[in-house]
């Protein structure tokens, strides 16, 4: 994918190397968030009952009394560092990413280039096209959906309009998937631009309302179609995307063996060696790859009906 040189959007927000912080409050993501990797769908918090706190402060007192240094046994192991790919930033953000950092500047691109292509599309509607931000975090960070971390995978919270993404995700799509090339990242963030098309379009706030009365089972086969549509949308992008000539040899085989990888059937088989059909809600590996090419060959909204078709 030929990126450099390109406009970069203003909408990103770098949060990478900020404390993480226990999720805020509102509604949650649309289906569970993210791409459909395994650990991926949004956490509510959690955190420690009143008894198991009264128990560790007993503990600690216990050791203190003991002339155990239990702080400093915490810091020697990590535990206080907030966790794997996590850095603690002081005050003159010394631990803040680079200004120059490529894969920032390889998103703000990508993040741009949805822009132009869903403005337009939007302007031939009749309609303006909203941007929405994208929150680069590291590690853990609240999200009007809760709190977002690496394990939830990228996703996009209709509360506050915004796609969060740990850039730690592509290297896990790299290395524990087979996923690997620029276009199937971006592949990854045009999907969740596509959230946000569903639900300026109305289509997520519909859906939203709507699972409330529904089953797990019947929730999950909406999501399904609600995710494929993202697909599809993504593909929409795809094409403009060719038509710029920024395409390079490679690169839409890249996105499909991306989609390829994240079907719920792929995924299941990999970690458990069976696949639960009334489990799924983002679709087969089959489906995804289907939905991407229809939005990549068509370049049309009307084609990307998953609601009212078969999938």
């Amino acid at each position: 994918m030929d990126w450099k040189g390109r406009r970069q959007s203003d909408n990103i927000e770098d949060e990478r190397g900020s404390s993480p912080m226990d999720g805020g409050s509102g509604g949650g993501p649309f289906g569970g968030g993210g791409m459909g990797f395994p650990g991926g769908g949004m956490r509510r918090g959690g955190g420690l009952s009143i008894s198991t706190i009264i128990i560790l402060v007993v503990i600690f007192l216990v050791l203190k009394a003991m002339g155990v240094d239990v702080i400093g046994l915490l810091q020697q192991s990590g535990a206080l560092d907030g966790g794997p790919g996590y850095q603690q930033s002081d005050s003159s953000g010394g631990n803040a990413p680079p200004a120059n950092d490529e894969m920032k500047q390889f998103v703000a691109t990508v993040l741009a280039d949805t822009e132009d292509t869903w403005t337009g599309i939007f302007k031939s509607m009749g309609q303006t096209y909203t941007d929405p931000k994208l929150v680069l975090f590291s590690g853990r960070f609240p999200s009007a959906c809760g709190t977002a971390s690496a394990a939830t995978g990228p996703f996009y919270c209709p509360s506050d309009k915004k796609v969060y993404l740990d850039m730690a995700f592509f290297q896990q799509m790299k290395d524990q998937f087979g996923a690997s090339g620029d276009f199937a990242q971006a592949y990854v963030i045009a999907h969740e631009v596509g959230h946000h098309v569903q639900d300026l379009l109305g289509i997520l706030p519909k859906f939203n309302q709507a699972r409330q009365n529904m089953s797990e089972v019947d929730a999950n086969k909406m999501s399904v179609r609600i995710e494929l549509q993202a697909d599809c949308f993504a593909g929409i992008w795809g094409k403009f995307t060719q038509q710029k000539g920024i395409l390079q040899e490679g690169d839409l085989e890249e996105a499909l063996n991306a989609a390829q990888q994240i079907g719920d059937d792929t995924l299941q088989k990999r970690s458990q060696g069976y696949v639960v059909p009334d489990s799924f809600n983002h679709g087969t590996s089959a489906q995804r790859v289907k939905w991407f090419k229809q939005g990549f060959q068509s370049g049309k909204l009307s084609d990307c009906d998953t609601l009212n078709n078969p999938v």
